[in-house]
């Protein structure tokens, strides 16, 4: 916390009453309406502001102004001027269609998680006037006193003047799983948010009632403060935003360099007109800019999110799909996201026998298992005696709910995982409450820590069972229930406890200690009236039962989540606001850190320098007890040394680092609404083990965009070998192939093949790789060589030689080489249709970069087989409609010409399996693990 804010805190915090009444300006009657009134138009609504929208028509215009989003429009109007409208019409057509399907998604991802005000109450009753009312919340003002209760979500930042067994959860602030202990008077505990007297807004009352005084609302609040910091940060540029823009430049480089080169070669080697040169020139840089790149990634993205949205993922920027796959670091938050946020029961401890109830059939039907063997629990007496403390001993209620509303908890977590211990023990809480009606409640407080009910048994005795810390229970026991036997409490007795329990603690688990005592005809308690049973004569003289040890426990499926992590070379930094003890027991039983991982306190990181914190974050450590500047500061770290960081959470303070993460990751159910704004993912289950199944997700995103990117490219070759040819022979051979049928291939048959491979599922092993380099590209060498000079070189071969086989058929060459008319458009024809029968093979050759097709089912992905489908059947219109004919330059085929077609897929499919076959050979002679 900054200076500054804890002193606002304090300076609420440590007057008396009195004076902070005074200071803020009311009274104990409240403030007058009139002042209410002028305090509202002052401060403003009581209300969490987002930051500033920017007007839906620039986010509209910015889908259409990316780097290759401008060079389409460029070659359109190029396009135009060139006299060529249909090309500038269709490159046109592509941006509008891709632009408006960009919007449209991130569009509906900003609707889905745009509900940030809902985590403060409507409604709050006020004293105004000396008269109680309801207004609505976002009306509440500094000055203004209040009541709160059980279930309540807090208004505003308050002082509290009035409580009884206060209890608030304070997790979405602190990341502390335990509710936090309030009371009227000051103390100031450790760590952030610590002052006892002081609620916050956002905050969540588990049990009691209070009277408070609000200073700071809306934007003021310490709610409203980090909501601030998150809303302060910049956008996001993602890695894959960055890749495309440096594969356009590159491509866009590598296109205007070779229109250049064709034009002057045009000019001074054909001896073409300056107008004729420029639009050959111009058919050139078509073939070599991909139009259809753009749409292809855009819906090859989509389709990512929505194969991630059914894997419990919601991701609100398509580009941030990739960035998980490249992610090298998570810092994730522990409560509620690596553990469960909900109390357990693991161990219970007595004299005679310490129980192992972390096991689901532990209790059966009233029944529990001994040495393997069910044993009914009155024959435990010890173990009997500790649950019907628990039950009685507990103000939490079970809401079973009606229809389709599943049962709800009523009350903190820790009474929460007593109330479920009973019920697994077959004990019905109701039932038990009518046999033993309580009398009255000595409630919890923080100076004795320690909680007592007084109950009646069916004879009509009084008990008096207590519940709380093990040292404060040890103070007022004299004596000790051993195997049903009550027996004197000694001090080998005492310290054997305390040895367990500090064993427990050293786990990182928590402990609750349990007495009663039974008020017989001698205890000098029997002639006091129940009204004067009172904390010091009623606990005293107690018999000691045992211990339940709890914990905040680890999600079942965190462990296998955090294997495939380790595997995938992923780091976790766990960053929580719980304790020390507690963190590095969790980090350590689920595998994050071994034992040796150093531990770095809040208070510890503010005095450390940023080159300490960066050498801190390279090696194994967990971060405790942080506040959420401490959040951002590990992040930015981390950031620094290169990593790529997911950063999940759940809580307000998660929001300023899952803003400034590379990509943030919040809790779709427990998460509050200010952390889902600032994240880029939220989990719908919030499972840590679907960012697992994200992370892969997003490698397989990149590693079809690979693909389809070799796709695209093996045609490039084709495009452009039959301008070459025209070159080299001084224009005797006329344009095999016309800048309309170049762009047919781009924006047409090419489209939907490269849409299938887009859903391509991972092949095996690619979680256990390490994330890619951030200095690796898209077009790498490997795409290169491949596109155009392996495969790109073929097809060129393949596709002019069609060209100058209906050459052939048609007297070439006995006569001259047409370069218009019937034979002319035929022999054209053929060379685009060259060029989509090699890509059919380029479809299915792509699918898989090692693996044999036929090992992942040669007709598994049937929107590749659809495309191709497609393809055959767009050049088959072309083909035989007369308008196409006419804006294409194309003409029909006959049979041998179409039986040539077809047998050109085959053999460029089995060269490629044989190259992927022989790969694989060398991948097993040099490694372990041919994968």
């Amino acid at each position: 916390m900054k200076n500054s804010e804890a002193i606002k805190l304090n300076n609420a915090a440590k007057p008396a009453v009195a004076d902070l009444m005074k200071t803020l300006g009311t009274d104990s009657t409240g403030l007058t309406e009139d002042q209410a009134g002028q305090r509202l138009e002052k401060y403003g609504p009581n209300t969490i502001q987002t930051a500033k929208q920017r007007s839906e028509i620039l986010i509209f215009i910015e889908n259409f102004t990316s780097l290759m989003a401008i060079l389409l429009w460029v070659s359109g109007i190029v396009a135009m001027i060139a006299g060529m409208p249909e090309l500038g019409i269709a490159i046109w057509a592509v941006n509008v269609i891709n632009g408006c399907f960009s919007y449209w998604q991130q569009h509906a991802a900003q609707k889905a998680t745009d509900s940030l005000k809902k985590m403060l109450p409507s409604y709050v009753k006020v004293t105004r006037g000396a008269k109680i009312k309801q207004i609505r919340v976002e009306e509440l003002v500094p000055g203004d006193l209040f009541k709160i209760q059980a279930g309540d979500s807090i208004p505003a930042d308050a002082r509290v003047f009035k409580c009884s067994s206060l209890q608030v959860d304070e997790s979405s602030l602190t990341g502390e799983s335990l509710p936090v202990e309030k009371t009227d008077e000051y103390k100031q505990g450790d760590g952030e948010f610590a002052q006892q007297n002081i609620v916050f807004a956002g905050t969540t009352v588990t049990s009691g009632t209070a009277d408070g005084i609000a200073f700071a609302t809306g934007m003021k609040t310490e709610f409203g403060r980090i909501a601030k910091l998150a809303q302060g940060q910049k956008q996001t540029v993602y890695p894959l935003e960055r890749e495309l823009n440096h594969l356009t430049r590159q491509l866009t480089i590598i296109a205007l360099l070779i229109g250049i080169a064709f034009f002057l070669l045009a000019i001074f080697f054909v001896h073409y007109p300056i107008a004729k040169s420029f639009i050959f020139a111009l058919g050139m840089i078509v073939a070599f800019i991909p139009e259809g790149l753009l749409p292809t990634v855009t819906l090859s993205l989509a389709q990512g999110t929505q194969r991630m949205a059914k894997r419990h993922a919601l991701l609100k920027n398509l580009s941030s799909v990739e960035t998980l796959g490249q992610t090298t670091v998570v810092c994730s938050d522990k409560t509620g996201t690596l553990t469960q946020n909900q109390m357990t029961i693991n161990h219970l401890w007595l004299a005679a026998k310490d129980y192992d109830v972390t096991g689901t059939g532990y209790f059966t039907n009233g029944q529990i298992q001994v040495d393997d063997r069910p044993v009914e629990l009155t024959q435990e007496p010890d173990l009997s005696q500790l649950l019907r403390i628990a039950t009685l001993n507990n103000d939490t209620e079970v809401d079973e709910g009606t229809g389709e509303e599943k049962a709800k908890i009523l009350g903190t977590s820790t009474e929460a995982s007593l109330v479920i211990l009973s019920r697994k023990a077959g004990i019905d809480v109701k039932t038990e409450n009518r046999t033993y009606p309580r009398l009255k409640e000595l409630p919890f407080d923080s100076n004795r820590k320690l909680m007592s009910t007084i109950t009646k048994n069916q004879t009509g005795q009084v008990i008096i069972d207590t519940k709380g810390a093990l040292s404060s229970e040890l103070l007022i026991c004299d004596r000790i229930l051993d195997n049903g036997i009550v027996r004197p409490l000694t001090d080998a007795d005492k310290q054997h406890i305390m040895a367990v329990n500090e064993k427990y603690a050293k786990q990182g688990l928590r402990s609750l200690a349990f007495s009663y005592r039974e008020v017989d005809q001698d205890d000098p308690l029997i002639h006091v009236s129940l009204d004067n049973f009172q904390i010091g004569n009623a606990e005293t003289h107690m018999i000691f039962v045992g211990l339940a040890i709890m914990s905040d426990p680890p999600r079942p499926e965190i462990f296998d989540a955090v294997k495939k992590c380790r595997r995938a070379r992923i780091r976790i930094i766990m960053v929580t606001g719980d304790s020390p003890i507690t963190a590095k027991s969790i980090a350590v039983r689920i595998g994050i850190t071994s034992d040796k991982a150093s531990v770095i306190t809040g208070d510890q990181l503010d005095n450390m320098s940023d080159d300490a914190l960066r050498q801190a974050v390279k090696g194994e450590v967990i971060f405790a007890r942080v506040a959420p500047e401490h959040k951002f500061r590990i992040v930015s770290m981390c950031q620094k040394n290169g990593e790529i960081v997911a950063s999940t959470g759940d809580g307000v303070n998660d929001a300023p680092a899952l803003k400034r993460a590379d990509i943030g990751i919040a809790m779709g159910v427990t998460g509050t609404d200010v952390a889902k704004d600032a994240a880029d993912m939220i989990l719908t289950d919030d499972n840590f083990a679907s960012i697992v199944s994200a992370i892969e997700e997003g490698r397989t995103v990149y590693s079809n965009l690979q693909k389809f990117l070799l796709y695209i490219l093996n045609s490039n070759m084709p495009e452009a070998a039959p301008s070459v040819v025209f070159l080299l022979t001084r224009g005797l051979v006329p344009l095999p192939l016309t800048v309309m049928q170049i762009l047919t291939v781009d924006l047409g048959t090419d489209l939907l093949p490269a849409l299938g491979l887009g859903i391509e599922k991972s092949e095996p092993g690619i979680m256990n790789q390490p994330p890619r380099p951030q200095d690796s590209h898209l077009l790498n060498k490997s795409i290169i060589w491949k596109a155009f000079g392996l495969y790109g070189l073929i097809a060129s071969i393949i596709s002019t030689g069609a060209y100058f086989f209906v050459n052939h058929e048609n007297g070439w060459p006995n006569i001259s080489l047409a370069s218009s008319g019937v034979g002319y458009a035929e022999a054209t024809t053929m060379t685009l249709a060259a060029i989509v029968f090699c890509q059919i093979a380029a479809a299915m050759n792509c699918r898989t970069q090692i693996s044999s097709v036929f090992s992942v089912g040669l007709f598994s992905n049937r929107r590749i087989w659809l495309g191709i489908g497609v393809e055959i059947g767009l050049i088959a219109l072309l083909m035989y409609v007369p308008f196409l004919q006419t804006v294409f330059n194309t003409g029909p085929l006959n049979i041998i010409e179409w039986g040539f077609l077809f047998c050109i897929p085959v053999p460029l499919f089995l060269l490629e399996e044989g190259r992927k076959w022989l790969l694989r050979r060398y991948s097993t002679r040099h490694s372990n693990d041919p994968s």
